[in-house]
C-alpha cells in the first residue's frame, strides 16, 4: 500500500501540504504553552504531556500514514475550504520521523531519567524552530535534507526546493524594504531598557504584595536563578 494519496496529476504518491502545515502550526501552539507554563513555573507536567502526545501524532504519521494523525486531521478541518497544494509524500514522510525522533530523545530524557537543562531547552526549541518553519513560511527542514542525502528521489517539495532550475522567481528585499527593518530593529533595542524596567517595577510590587521569592526548581536546574529573580524584583 502507497504511503500518501494517489494523485492522476502526479507520477508519485501525494500529501495536501496545506494541511500539513495546518498540523505543525497547531502542535506549534500546544508546544508554546507548554513550554511558557514549565518554564515560568518550574512544572514539567505540561511539557511532558506535550512530548507524548507529539510523540504519538508523529509515529502515526510515519508509520499509519497523515490520514490517522490527530494534529492533520484538525489540520484538515482548517483548510477543508482551501484548494490542496501537494507535496511528495517520501520527503514529508522522512521529515515526520526526523520529528519522531525528536520526540523520543526529549521522552527519554524528560520523562525517562526525569533531567533538565540546556539539552531539554534546546530540544525544546529545535522542535518549536521547525514546526514554526513549516507552518509559518512554508519551510520543511526535513525535506531538504532528504533531498541532500536523495537528491533523485525528493520530487515536488514544498515551495519547489527540491526541483532543479531557476524556479526561485519571487521578488528580492528592496533597499528601502531593508531600511525598514533596520530602523525597526534599532528603534526596538532603544525601546528595550524603557521595557524592561517598566516590567520590572510592576513585577517587584507583585512581588513585594505575595513575599514569593521561592526560584522555581526549572530556573534553577537551567542556571537561570539570578535572571528569574531579577525580573521577579527579588535582587
Amino acid at each position: 500500500m502507497a504511503y500518501g494519496l494517489t494523485h492522476p496529476d502526479f507520477d508519485m504518491p501525494v500529501i495536501n501540504e496545506r494541511e500539513a502545515r495546518a498540523g505543525a502550526g497547531i502542535l506549534l501552539v500546544l508546544a508554546l504553552i507548554a513550554f511558557q507554563h514549565s518554564f515560568s513555573s518550574g512544572d514539567l507536567t505540561l511539557t511532558r504531556i506535550a512530548i507524548v502526545g507529539f510523540g504519538i501524532d508523529f509515529f502515526l504519521r510515519v508509520f499509519a500514514g497523515p490520514n490517522f494523525a490527530p494534529s492533520l486531521i484538525l489540520g484538515r478541518v482548517f483548510v477543508a475550504r482551501q484548494v490542496p497544494d501537494y507535496a511528495g509524500a517520501a520527503q514529508k514522510r522522512f521529515a515526520w520521523a526526523l520529528g519522531l525522533g525528536i520526540a523520543v530523545v526529549m521522552g527519554i530524557w524528560i520523562i525517562g531519567f526525569g533531567l533538565v537543562g540546556p539539552v531539554a531547552m534546546l530540544g525544546c526549541l529545535l522542535c518549536m524552530a521547525l514546526l514554526l518553519s513549516e507552518s509559518a513560511f512554508g519551510i520543511c527542514i526535513g525535506c531538504m535534507v532528504y533531498d541532500r542525502l536523495y537528491p533523485d528521489l525528493a520530487k515536488l517539495c514544498p515551495g519547489g526546493v527540491c526541483e532543479i532550475g531557476p524556479h526561485n522567481t519571487a521578488p528580492r528585499i528592496a533597499w528601502r524594504q531593508g531600511a525598514v527593518l533596520a530602523v525597526f530593529g534599532v528603534a526596538m533595542v532603544g525601546l528595550a531598557p524603557a521595557l524592561i524596567a517598566s516590567g520590572n517595577i510592576r513585577t517587584a510590587a507583585n512581588t513585594a504584595n505575595t513575599g514569593d521569592c521561592t526560584v522555581p526548581f526549572f530556573a534553577k536546574a537551567i542556571g537561570h536563578e539570578d535572571m528569574w529573580k531579577l525580573h521577579n524584583g527579588c535582587l
